[in-house]
């Protein structure tokens, strides 16, 4: 019986692909937002926070990234009446807000994205262009 499995990573290079991908749709959309990289750890890999994005975003990024990492689903799926319990065992690390999505690529959570400044579909859509821009699945259900 095998002690190891395979495992695809989110390498310093595709974390900094989602981010270009994700800044690009921001500037679109002329809506600063802090976006925030993580790995499937909830481990921090790339973040910006572009020139008048709202300062306390930052920290609502970095947890929709981790929710959706830890949870391999959308930020906003944490059931409401579980989300404080959740976010106090986890260090208050947890939300759900929109705007986290788990990066997806051939069935295999390696990573999530979280962005925030926005409204929740505009911190959706930096997203999901952060998703497309690696070939990640963003076609979250």
């Amino acid at each position: 019986m095998p002690v190891t499995r395979p495992s695809l990573r989110l390498t310093h290079d595709g974390a900094l692909k989602a981010l270009g991908g994700a800044l690009d749709k921001a500037e679109e959309l002329g809506v600063p937002q802090n976006i925030t990289i993580v790995d499937e750890g909830g481990n921090l890999l790339a973040f910006v926070r572009m020139d008048g994005a709202k300062l306390l975003s930052r920290e609502t990024s970095l947890s929709k990234a981790v929710t959706a990492a830890s949870h391999r689903q959308p930020s906003s799926r944490l059931n409401p009446a579980d989300e404080v319990k959740l976010s106090l065992a986890a260090g208050q690390r947890l939300t759900n807000l929109e705007g986290g999505l788990p990066i997806v690529i051939d069935g295999h959570c390696i990573g999530a994205i979280g962005v925030g400044s926005g409204t929740g579909a505009q911190d959706v859509e930096v997203a999901r262009a952060g998703l497309r821009a690696i070939g990640a699945d963003d076609q979250i259900p």
